[in-house]
């Protein structure tokens, strides 16, 4: 069992900056695909980016490459995500998610564990 808590959300303007963090329970995380996806009102919840268990591997929705970077530090238990040149359009609640699996990510199937998301909301 993976708890998941996500930090670092706000309201920020247009083309400002903020850093998701993403802090996992156990100790077994570096073993854990990690990935950020998000909801806004009225949509459907989306696929943002995502990060294999070794941190060798990432992946990005094409809104959002080349402003956003996802890491992870595997002895701190945690991933982030770096989101520059943000847009209003990016406002959401962002989520966390892990899977044991690296082939969950590869594929985009169901993750096994979330957060409770964190939101964020860009101005312009």
């Amino acid at each position: 069992q993976v708890q998941l808590v996500e930090s670092g959300g706000g309201l920020v303007q247009a083309g400002g900056s903020l850093r998701l963090s993403c802090a996992a329970s156990g100790r077994t995380f570096s073993s854990y695909a990690m990935g950020w996806f998000r909801q806004a009102p009225g949509k459907e919840r989306e696929f943002v980016a995502g990060i294999s268990s070794s941190g060798g591997t990432t992946y990005y929705a094409d809104s959002v490459k080349g402003r956003f970077t996802i890491s992870r530090e595997n002895a701190l238990n945690t991933v982030y995500l770096q989101m520059n040149s943000l847009k209003p359009e990016d406002t959401a609640v962002y989520y966390c998610a892990a899977d044991d699996s690296d082939a969950t990510l590869r594929w985009l199937s169901p993750f096994d564990y979330w957060g409770q998301g964190t939101q964020v909301t860009v101005s312009s």
